[in-house]
């Protein structure tokens, strides 16, 4: 037996339960618990920095731009140290989550921490401090839950299964943050520092809660026999990822639909705000967004296992495209009859958005099959490296588009030509950005349902020692 083929000595699943709602509740309850802190620093920290330490907004934009290139580096530096860890008799990645998810917690409560009296310097280095901190310890625990998905199920519509729920369990925490945050976080339409700490306190909890949860329900049934693994060979692992082209485009078509995911919600504040003049309609942006899911879920599985997920993603990303080019052409819809249109072109997406993770699974497998290597941690913290990147070029993009079109906060009401230019953000650009991720999912990305059935066989006759 060759050392690839020695490295891929796997234990068979068989050892184990099957695979099962509780896998899929377990891995739910990942994102669930990840998505706590996550969505609640993405929506309102900034406020906090603004309105409670009294920061400026541009140094807060400074500030997340220089954190996320550092979790982009900590991802990967975090991935790469997972691979060279042995496998215990709860598995390799599960035991992390575990570990690191108190003092994420602790991390992640500490952001909303004011110390009353201090200085704009000192609040200046705390905000840099904690929030670098959380962001670091955010990696220990989140390239571990990404990386586990390879190792529950081997099977690749089962796996599908795996990314809705991951996807269902944000979502679920979204609408927690959204509907019942601003209820905790403000006070007569003010931020307040102390209910600030109360959310982070009670998120917190959930969220030790959902870990509890991914860590107890969750299985690992993939494990390499570490007595036959050979060396980490560093070179053989750049030269593999190199070659494995159906990870370097879905990094490619996950940055760009990171940027403009993030893009659309940042113009979106303005689209209803001064376009619509309706910013209360936001809020049902998001609950359409989430319902948009929640539909599409029960489909996925079936529609996979038909058609399988290249040809799934593609076909919803088309969908959308379709419909924010309509919304272009139609300037003069109110903001209710702009957003029952809207909420097609976000159930696209969001079909994108429940396979996506499923596709990196199978990049992993590429990467075994190209190099004999199981280095899941590596490959997923590379993809999860790109998705930070696009994050901290959508927070410049954003605010640069916004001033780009004329945007004047000082206004009480906004130019005609910059109410057209934040219309044409809002659609026109979603609609060619999102084009060019479909032509790179069908013309590009390789893995079609066909190849991707074979890959299964191949791999499973390598680790044989066929």
């Amino acid at each position: 037996m060759n050392q690839s083929a020695k490295q891929t000595n796997i234990s068979t699943e068989s050892e184990f339960r099957k695979f099962g709602m509780k896998d899929k509740f377990g891995y739910l309850f990942g994102d669930f618990g990840n998505d706590f802190f996550f969505i609640l620093v993405s929506s309102f920290l900034m406020v906090f920095y603004t309105d409670i330490f009294h920061l400026n907004p541009a140094a807060v934009g400074g500030l997340f731009f220089i954190a996320r290139l550092w979790d982009a580096v900590a991802d990967v530096s975090w991935g790469r140290f997972i691979d060279t860890r042995k496998a215990g008799k709860n598995g390799k990645f599960r035991p992390w989550i575990l570990r690191m998810s108190f003092p994420l917690v602790i991390s992640g409560v500490l952001m909303f921490v004011q110390i009353p009296g201090m200085s704009n310097g000192f609040y200046t280095a705390f905000a840099y401090v904690t929030y670098i901190l959380w962001g670091t310890l955010y990696s220990t625990v989140n390239i571990p839950y990404g990386s586990m998905a390879s190792v529950i199920t081997g099977d690749p519509v089962e796996r599908t299964s795996l990314s809705s729920w991951r996807t269902l369990g944000a979502n679920l925490a979204g609408l927690i943050i959204n509907v019942v945050g601003p209820m905790i976080l403000f006070v007569n339409n003010k931020v307040d520092a102390n209910h600030f700490l109360l959310g982070a306190i009670i998120f917190g909890i959930l969220a030790i809660a959902c870990y509890l949860a991914c860590y107890k329900l969750s299985i690992e049934r993939i494990t390499v026999n570490e007595a036959d693994r050979p060396k980490v060979n560093l070179g053989k692992t750049l030269k593999g990822l190199v070659k494995n082209k159906p990870l370097l485009w879905i990094l490619i078509a996950s940055l760009s639909f990171m940027m403009c995911f993030m893009l659309i919600g940042a113009v979106n504040v303005y689209l209803f705000k001064d376009y619509f003049g309706n910013a209360k309609a936001l809020s049902m942006v998001g609950l359409i967004q989430s319902a948009a899911v929640f539909v599409g879920m029960p489909m996925v599985k079936p529609l996979v296992a038909k058609f399988g997920k290249k040809e799934l993603a593609s076909a919803g990303l088309l969908l959308s495209v379709i419909v924010y080019g309509v919304l272009y052409f139609l300037p003069s819809l109110t903001a209710t009859q702009f957003i029952a249109i809207l909420s097609i072109a976000m159930f696209g997406y969001g079909l994108f958005n429940l396979v996506v993770w499923a596709f990196v699974t199978d990049v992993i497998d590429y990467h075994e099959y190209l190099t004999g290597l199981r280095e899941d941690g590596t490959v997923y913290s590379i993809y999860s490296f790109s998705r930070k990147v696009g994050q901290a070029l959508a927070g410049g993009i954003g605010g640069a588009a916004i001033a780009a079109v004329g945007y004047n906060p000082t206004l009480q009401g906004q130019a005609k030509d910059t109410l057209h230019g934040i219309h044409t953000l809002g659609t026109l650009v979603p609609a060619i950005v999102m084009f060019v991720i479909f032509l790179i999912l069908t013309f590009l990305y390789p893995l079609n349902k066909k190849r991707t059935a074979q890959l299964a066989i191949d791999l499973a006759e390598k680790r044989k020692g066929n």
